[in-house]
């Protein structure tokens, strides 16, 4: 059975806590492991998580503040340690190469050809491997240049039982009719697939970190069955939230309203909140958004919503 779920790694901003690693996030999607922004004890909290060096199929690193990426080279040479065969491609800021160099090569190990750079400029969008899935990246609006991440499965088809036994198709040809389009009934009729079907509007997550309220960011969660956004601050800290481009929890919650997003998960918590502060976020964020709200606690491991119907 095919595994579509946030395995949360870390949940702190720029300073970990006793409650709060750095950042990192894992997405366990059917075949794919994805890891966002692994921060610094990334490799010890995927310990912890049960997940391993060759569970990682892509890396995607928003930004290159340390937060965001001094677990790159711990991550790095376990990819190589562990003899990972199959490739792993990073997909980071192309404004930050030297650091993504600096963090690739930090220190002596015995190098691995699995790593491919794969930097991102503008806007853009790259297919995962076999299955149509892709990758899309946006600027957002920080101190620094820092991307969004957006992964969408291709919209399909759901076939329907009741229509398909109407017209007298079942057992192989229900899989030919999805991969030709067409068969023929037992009654001599060409059967089309659009008669048995309906449209299935793919599975999406969006991945929004460092930033302040912008239109990108909008777009990103557009629609999104999971949005993973940081919600540094409280509402009363607006201004410098404000002034270190970084959003509140209200604004993650006008977002995810704006967007239409089905599943928010709020992160990248400053160090200044204690755990009796917590609830509030998820409080300032309902007052935008009445979907379900998640406040990230490092090692959850949060689902994504089933398909829509």
């Amino acid at each position: 059975m095919s595994v579509r779920e946030l395995v949360v790694l870390g949940s702190s901003s720029a300073v970990p806590t006793k409650r709060r690693n750095h950042n990192g996030y894992f997405l366990l999607w059917d075949d794919h492991g994805i890891l966002f922004d692994p921060g610094e004890g990334t490799q010890r909290q995927m310990r912890y998580a049960g997940l391993a060096a060759h569970d990682i199929t892509r890396l995607c690193i928003t930004h290159f503040h340390g937060d965001h990426c001094l677990g790159v080279p711990g991550v790095v040479q376990r990819i190589a340690r562990d003899r990972v065969e199959h490739t792993v491609r990073a997909a980071y800021p192309a404004a930050g190469q030297t650091f993504w160099e600096r963090l690739r090569h930090a220190t002596a190990f015995g190098d691995t050809d699995a790593i491919t750079a794969q930097p991102v400029d503008g806007l853009g969008a790259c297919p995962l491997d076999g299955d149509g899935l892709r990758l899309t990246a946006l600027p957002l609006d920080h101190r620094m240049p820092a991307f969004g991440y957006r992964l969408q499965e291709p919209d399909g088809l759901r076939m329907l039982p009741d229509r398909l036994a109407a017209l007298g198709i079942s057992g192989p040809d229900v899989g030919r009719l999805q991969r030709e389009g067409q068969v023929v009934g037992p009654e001599g009729r060409r059967v089309t697939v659009e008669e048995c079907s309906v449209p299935r509007p793919g599975q999406s997550m969006a991945f929004v970190m460092d930033t302040g309220v912008c239109d990108n960011a909008v777009r990103l969660a557009e629609d999104a069955d999971m949005l993973v956004i940081e919600s540094t601050y409280l509402d009363s800290e607006a201004k410098l939230a404000s002034d270190y481009r970084h959003l509140t929890a209200g604004q993650a919650g006008r977002i995810a309203a704006e967007a239409r997003a089905r599943l928010l998960v709020l992160t990248h918590i400053s160090e200044r909140y204690e755990a009796d502060d917590e609830p509030r976020f998820a409080e300032q964020a309902a007052a935008h958004f009445d979907g379900t709200i998640v406040l990230a606690q490092d090692l959850d491991r949060i689902k994504v919503p089933k398909r829509r119907a």
